[in-house]
Order: structure tokens, then C-alpha cells, then sequence
């Protein structure tokens, strides 16, 4: 007989992503130095970063489709041999392809996790979806900050970036090893009885492709200015790195008491304020210098707190037909969504870096190219401004459909 132990499948699903979140950080915090010591370019930097964007969507998505044949166990297992095998291969990197094909199989594993993750937390808390999902979710802000003091850390006492990847071994053996150990439930969907065949229908509807797309933003809006805000505005502040900690400190902190936010606000409530405020934040970080940048980062981390954890809460509780297919296309599409902008702005960098060098022999002088750098960053920033504004203007609608739906329901009552 199954004994379920939710807080241990909790924890251990916590660590799990933490592992995935610590990828972010430690790959944010190396960026210029992998640049520096295999002579690769932004552009080149912007694929390697994108490889674990491709990664995930593929595992998440796939195993949205099987997570309930083959169960949640079996797919935390897989994904603790690809961060193994990812890791491992990242720790003895010798070049752009052996990164590639690191960071690709680390994005593999950190999408199976939240494959099998997502479910079984709204599985393990059938009545405190999103505020669950959120508590869970804080542990990926929470490891890009000690992803980025770990790297902080280990450069100032001259550890190698090599050693810095290497510590995320750690946690991946001890959520391996919990899980190898738990019994598991079966997915929400299946144990309240909904068929494959409403699963599909349900991610059909018009409320489901709404968030679907709506997905592409929120995601590029929190993990591509997360992954590059330190090469962006390297030449702006001194501690750009430090800029990514403060946010997602803010994040680990707004998700640890999302409780009373969701219950006031509703979900979509929660994603109107989110998007407003993470707009406001992007325009800050764009326009301000020096330390009154911190300011903007602290305004960025409220807005995009709590978009990831919520985005796929308000699909759980208000499309639960979806089941974990739902929750998994929905992680997939943001992540692929995530994928493309990367690869995009790499290339739009570089040239925007190139555009910024003054004609003649010193445009290749360092200081023309820092300077380049210092006017490229934050137009980067300006242009990806528009996601935001864009999703204050379909969140303000997801409020008035979903606060019409509920006086209906109130008038047929």
C-alpha cells in the first residue's frame, strides 16, 4: 500500500527545482567569462543560453503527454540522469558545441522536472493550487540568488567557473535520492476522473489558447531580462549581477507570501499587478545609471514575481480538465517563447553594439566598445518594453471576462 508523504514530495520537488534555478544563476553569473576564455561572441552566448531554453519546452511539453501513462516518479528520475549527464559534461566544457550540447541536456532535465513537478504539486494541494504552486516556484528565484552569490563568491576567492557549475551536483544528488525513495499519487486529472479525450478538449478552448499566448510574454518578460541583465548592463553599473539577485531576492520573498495576494486579488488580479508593475520596472531599468538602478530592480522583482507560478495556477484552477498537459504546454510555451527572443536579441546586440562604434582605427579600442555596450544594453530593454504593456492590456480584459463569468454564475445561483 502507498504511503503518500506530501511535505517530503514537497521538499523534494523544491530541491529539485532548485537544481533547475541554480543552472540559471551560475550560467548568468559565468556568461563573460565563458565569452572570454572560448572567444565567443554575444550571438554565439545568446544560442548557447537558448539551447536550455529549446531543452525545456521539449520535455515539458512531451512529458505533459506521458507524465500520467508512465507517472511522476519515473519523470523525476529521468530528469535527475540528464542534469547528471548535463552538469557533468558543462563541468568539462572545451568549447561552443560541448556548452551547447551541456546547456541542452540541463534545459532537458530542468523541463522534465517541472513536467512531473507542476502536477504533483497541484496534485498534493487540491485546494491551494496557485499559493502552493507559488511557495513551490520561489525556489527558482531563490536559486538564481544563491546561483549569483555562489558565483560572486567563488570569483572574488579566484575558484574557477568550472567548480562554480560543479556545485549544483550537490542538490541533484539529494533530490535523486529522495525521490528514488517516495511513493507517488497519480495526477489530479486522473483521480478526479476527467478522460483523455476532455484533456484535449480543454486545451481547445478559447480561455486556455488566451493564456497560452499570453504565456510567450510574461515568460520573456521575466527569464530573458533575468538570463542577460548582467552582459546588458554590464557597463552601466559596476554590480550588474547584483542587479539579478535583488530582483529575484524580491521574487523569493512575494512568492513566500503570495497566500494573502491571490486570496485578495484573485489570479487574474495577481497578473494585472504583475504586468503593470514589471512594465514600469523594465522602463526604469532602460532609463536610470549607477545606483538608483537597484530602485528599478526592486520595482522589476515585484512586477514579474509572481507570473510563472500564477499563469499556471489560474489555468490549474480554472481549467482543471487540462489536467498536466495543460500545465506543461503552458511552461513549454514560455520557455520556447523565451527560446526564439534570446536568439533574436543575441543578433540584434551585436548589432546594435556595432552601430554604437564610432568610424575609424579606435572603434575597436576598448573603450569605444564598452561604450557601445553602455548604449546597446538598455535599448535591448526598451525594445522588449512592449511585452509588458501589452499584457496590462489582456490581463485588464482577463479581469472583466472573469469578474462578468462570476456575477453570471452569482445571477444563476
Amino acid at each position: 500500500m502507498k504511503t503518500i508523504e506530501t511535505n517530503k514530495l514537497f521538499l523534494a520537488s523544491c530541491l529539485a527545482l532548485l537544481v533547475t534555478s541554480l543552472s540559471f544563476g551560475i550560467r548568468a553569473g559565468i556568461m563573460n567569462q565563458l565569452g572570454v576564455d572560448f572567444h565567443l561572441n554575444a550571438s554565439e552566448l545568446g544560442t548557447i543560453t537558448a539551447t536550455a531554453f529549446w531543452g525545456f519546452p521539449l520535455a515539458i511539453v512531451a512529458g505533459g503527454f506521458i507524465v500520467d501513462l508512465i507517472g511522476m516518479k519515473k519523470m523525476l528520475v529521468m530528469a535527475f540522469i540528464f542534469h547528471l549527464t548535463g552538469i557533468v559534461l558543462t563541468v568539462f566544457a572545451n568549447g561552443y558545441w560541448t556548452l551547447f550540447f551541456s546547456t541542452l541536456l540541463i534545459g532537458i532535465a530542468n523541463g522534465t522536472v517541472e513536467a512531473a513537478c507542476n502536477p504533483l504539486v497541484a496534485t498534493l494541494y487540491p485546494n491551494n493550487k496557485t499559493t502552493k504552486l507559488n511557495h513551490f516556484h520561489l525556489w527558482f528565484p531563490g536559486g538564481i540568488v544563491i546561483g549569483t552569490l555562489v558565483v560572486l563568491g567563488l570569483n572574488l576567492l579566484g575558484v574557477s567557473w568550472r567548480i562554480q557549475v560543479a556545485t549544483m551536483l550537490i542538490p541533484t544528488f539529494i533530490y535523486g535520492y529522495l525521490f528514488s525513495k517516495l511513493d507517488f499519487p497519480v495526477t489530479e486529472r486522473v483521480s478526479s476522473g476527467y478522460s483523455t479525450a476532455d484533456m484535449y478538449k480543454a486545451v481547445l478552448t478559447p480561455l486556455f489558447v488566451f493564456m497560452f499566448v499570453c504565456m510567450f510574454g510574461t515568460a520573456i518578460t521575466e527569464l530573458f531580462t533575468g538570463q542577460w541583465i548582467g552582459l546588458l548592463l554590464n557597463n552601466v553599473t559596476k554590480n550588474a549581477i547584483l542587479i539579478l539577485t535583488l530582483t529575484t531576492g524580491v521574487m523569493v520573498i512575494g512568492r513566500a507570501f503570495a497566500g494573502p495576494v491571490v486570496h485578495r486579488l484573485a489570479p487574474q488580479g495577481v497578473l494585472l499587478f504583475s504586468a503593470f508593475f514589471a512594465a514600469i520596472g523594465l522602463y526604469l531599468l532602460s532609463s536610470l545609471t549607477g545606483d538608483m538602478i537597484f530602485v528599478a530592480a526592486i520595482i522589476f522583482g515585484i512586477g514579474v514575481c509572481y507570473f510563472w507560478p500564477t499563469m499556471i495556477g489560474f489555468v490549474s484552477e480554472n481549467i482543471p480538465q487540462s489536467g498536466a498537459l495543460g500545465l506543461n504546454l503552458m511552461g513549454g510555451a514560455g520557455m520556447f517563447a523565451v527560446s526564439v527572443y534570446t536568439i533574436f536579441m543575441g543578433g540584434f546586440y551585436d548589432n546594435l553594439v556595432n552601430k554604437h562604434l564610432p568610424a575609424g582605427s579606435a572603434s575597436s579600442s576598448e573603450a569605444a566598445i564598452a561604450q557601445a555596450k553602455n548604449l546597446a544594453g538598455p535599448e535591448i530593454l526598451q525594445a522588449t518594453l512592449i511585452i509588458p504593456v501589452i499584457l496590462v492590456v489582456a490581463f485588464g480584459g482577463l479581469v472583466i471576462y472573469m469578474n462578468s463569468k462570476k456575477r453570471k454564475l452569482v445571477y444563476v445561483k
